[in-house]
């Protein structure tokens, strides 16, 4: 108890690892700082490495715990608690020791396996974004490892009178391990099912979706194109080498335009691709004075787009699952329709929500950045445009895609409404060309949420939509 309230040991180091990070990042730039904080988050090394600093720190304390309580009285620690023998006791140690090391060799050939099969069988971006960002994959076999050191410790200390709390501690710790490892089992397998993958990267997508648009949407409002009727008064390149942007400091880059009352463009969206010397800022008054390190600084490149600052990254994965799942190679509509039906959560969020214009204002309503950001056609078009063009000749992609677009246009406000009604259209047309028999033309029209094979639903036809011209809501 402190100050009358119950001291909570994991407050207190939350509390001291925020002070000593925020220290050390202070001095660090941002785009290397967010650079290894999404490295640290994507390894599968890292959790196992702070497992060895544990052992290191257990293995201090074992000893003296072990003195203190045979000083009380509480056990004999040296003879008496478990009575085990020095040959059982080195049976024991060897046992815990080979099973962990057995435990180790297996998560790793499984999980090679697990990406070979993920890669090949979904898609390759979900190596990534998945399965090595996995917390129970990573904390199991930090726990085989810290296990593993912690017995080969007190194996290498046995002697004719040796701790007996110590050998307790151990096997307590091996027994959890072969539990661990048996629930490992039972994990990884109901991970690798294409439900558990769609479901992971929705999540994802709306963990971005929420942070990147907090708003809800509001009607009417368009979408506000920014156009300068002055040119660029400096044009800073990108340097380095090529890749795509994975990350953008808004808020680092709204304090140096306001500093120095000028305007920042950002040329590429998050998740371009961007090849050295292209046009990365455009600069507009006094943000002319801006050193171009500092604006560098403020945005992040890496090999292949992420999920963090990407809103479409989670769309762009999930459409990949069902194009693959649609090959002629693989031949699983089933698997799409997994995929679509989280797609349908996701353009769903996306359509409740204010989609960012491109302007980014200071505190006193001053504009200084420019971000483009993708806008509600771009989402709709990536949700449905390729799974239609590789999916419409399948009865089940076809009713579960309608299925879709009639239940946002039911669930989201009306200035949504225009670009489903085209999707709608489009759908029919592809069924027209796709189906000779007008027995399965009718069936294909059928809005199914189970793709096929749930019941029909019996309505008013959704219309078509009109020709109408001006920029789409946000």
């Amino acid at each position: 108890m402190t100050n009358g309230k119950p001291w909570n040991i994991r407050q207190a180091f939350e509390q001291l690892a925020e002070t000593w990070v925020f220290r050390v990042a202070g001095s660090i730039p941002w785009n290397r700082w967010y650079a290894f904080t999404h490295y640290v988050k994507s390894s599968l090394w890292v959790v196992p490495f702070f497992a060895v600093l544990l052992y290191m720190i257990m293995v201090r304390t074992m000893e003296p715990l072990t003195e203190w309580l045979g000083a009380a009285g509480w056990i004999d620690a040296k003879s008496s608690f478990l009575r085990y023998s020095l040959d059982g006791a080195q049976v024991v140690l060897e046992a815990i020791i080979t099973f962990n090391i057995s435990f180790l060799v297996f998560t790793f050939g499984s999980l090679l396996v697990a990406i070979q099969v993920a890669g090949g069988q979904y898609t390759p971006r979900i190596i990534a974004t998945t399965l090595l960002r996995d917390n129970a994959i990573r904390f199991t076999v930090a726990y085989f490892i810290f296990v593993m050191f912690i017995a080969l410790r007190v194996r290498t200390h046995l002697e004719s009178k040796f701790n007996q709390l110590d050998l307790f501690i151990v096997a307590m710790l091996g027994l959890a391990s072969v539990v661990l490892f048996l629930y490992l089992i039972d994990y990884a397998a109901r991970m690798l099912r294409p439900v558990s993958i769609v479901a992971r990267l929705a999540e994802g997508g709306i963990k971005v979706i929420d942070a990147v648009y907090p708003e809800k949407t509001r009607r009417p409002t368009t979408v506000k194109l920014v156009r300068h009727a002055e040119s660029p008064r400096r044009v800073v390149p990108h340097a380095g080498m090529s890749g795509n942007v994975i990350a953008v400091n808004i808020a680092g880059l709204v304090t140096e335009a306001t500093r120095v009352n000028g305007l920042i463009e950002i040329v590429p969206q998050v998740g371009d691709f961007v090849a050295v010397d292209e046009p990365l800022f455009l600069l507009y008054g006094g943000a002319e004075s801006i050193g171009d390190r500092i604006l560098r600084e403020q945005i992040v490149f890496g090999s292949e787009r992420t999920i963090e600052q990407d809103p479409t990254f989670a769309f762009r994965v999930l459409v990949d699952i069902a194009l693959k799942a649609l090959s002629a190679a693989i031949n699983d509509p089933t698997t799409a329709v997994l995929a679509i039906d989280q797609l349908h959560r996701l353009l769903r969020m996306v359509g409740l929500r204010h989609l960012r214009d491109e302007a980014i204002t200071d505190s006193h309503g001053g504009l200084r950045v420019v971000l483009r950001t993708p806008n509600w056609v771009d989402f709709v078009h990536l949700t449905f445009r390729e799974i239609r063009h590789c999916g419409a000749s399948s009865v089940q992609i076809a009713r579960r895609l309608r299925a879709m677009a009639e239940n946002l246009m039911q669930t989201l406000p009306e200035h949504r409404h225009k670009e489903l009604l085209e999707e709608v259209r489009l759908l029919d047309s592809d069924i027209d060309s796709n189906f000779a028999l007008p027995e399965d033309r009718a069936l294909a029209r059928i809005a199914d949420a189970q793709g096929l094979g749930g019941s029909e639903r019996k309505g008013s036809p959704v219309p078509v939509a009109a020709d109408e011209g001006g920029q789409p809501g946000r």
